[in-house]
């Protein structure tokens, strides 16, 4: 599947919606239509939010159709845009997870750890806008199980921890498909190579769970999904069984990766050329037929936070 944008129908009812986070191809919302109403899975930043309304707008879909905001979790590249949407939609209520509602009513916590995370507040600014807080009589927490229905199109949580543990995922009965967040990590299109799609794991700070994870994957697998809907990107159809070993098998390359590396100051340092190692190696067994310095240039992002993440999970580790 190419890169699409500014929005694009990718199977019955499911719009991708491409966020402009960083570069193209990186970050997608949804809207999922019913016959009643629609809903908006993933916001992507504060100024995501016009590309957002200009796809509902050509949708045929006013602002008043939009019964939910979803967000999988409260990372701010998947839910800043959140408040600001709001205040667009106004029968609209904000889905999130129990554990991340506070911090969509108050993302004052959330901006100063990513201000940590990403040096600063000047370039949480840049990266996300203004972030607003969604209104407290406006948010609905889902706890596993919970269903909301669009009209003839029930979209069901369910609690993924491993990523985060105020993740959840979003099954969609209609297309046998999930909406994952970062719980089926990451798969750009720019490589896809002859065998399929190039899986490769988000292990950002600072609750990551390898054994949870995989029981979230697992679980996902028991619905016989045949799409996966990604937020970093796009929709992966077919097969996903064999996609989901491939994840799981990258995950514990991570791992080893981060359990060989030598404790003290320079131990990120030493994860991450072992994961920019491991990702060429990936990529080469997968077919892929790029050039090296583009793969790193494009994953430079994800090596940073996944190393930063996986040092965070051995300290938790170590202390336990």
């Amino acid at each position: 599947m190419a890169v699409v944008s500014p929005s694009q129908e990718v199977a019955p009812g499911v719009v991708l919606v491409e966020t402009g986070y960083v570069r193209p191809g990186i970050a997608a919302a949804w809207i999922v239509r019913g016959k009643r109403s629609a809903a908006v899975v993933e916001t992507g930043t504060a100024l995501s939010v016009p590309r957002i309304l200009d796809a509902l707008a050509a949708q045929g879909l006013r602002l008043e159709d939009v019964s939910h905001v979803v967000v999988t979790h409260v990372h701010l590249d998947h839910a800043a845009g959140a408040g600001a949407l709001l205040r667009r939609l106004p029968a609209a209520r904000l889905v999130v997870h129990p554990r991340g509602a506070r911090h969509m009513i108050d993302p004052s916590k959330l901006l100063a750890g990513a201000a940590d995370v990403y040096g600063g507040e000047a370039e949480i600014r840049k990266l996300y806008g203004d972030v607003a807080p969604a209104p407290a009589d406006r948010v609905v927490e889902a706890p596993d199980g919970l269903a909301i229905d669009l009209g003839e199109r029930p979209l069901r949580f369910l609690d993924s921890p491993g990523h985060a543990k105020h993740h959840f995922v979003v099954h969609d009965p209609a297309t046998r498909g999930f909406f994952t967040g970062d719980t089926f990590g990451i798969s750009y299109r720019q490589h896809d190579g002859p065998n399929g799609p190039f899986m490769f794991p988000t292990t950002t700070p600072v609750q990551l769970d390898p054994p949870a994870l995989f029981a979230s994957i697992d679980r996902m697998l028991a619905e016989r999904p045949e799409r996966m809907y990604l937020t970093h990107f796009g929709m992966l159809e077919g097969n996903i069984p064999a996609r989901a070993e491939a994840l799981k098998r990258a995950v514990d390359g991570h791992v080893r990766v981060a359990r060989g590396a030598p404790a003290g100051p320079g131990r990120q340092a030493a994860i991450r050329a072992g994961l920019a190692r491991q990702l060429l190696e990936s990529l080469a067994a997968h077919g892929w037929t790029g050039r090296p310095e583009d793969a790193l240039s494009w994953f430079a992002v994800d090596l940073d936070l996944n190393a930063q993440g996986l040092e965070v999970w051995l300290a938790s580790q170590e202390e336990a």
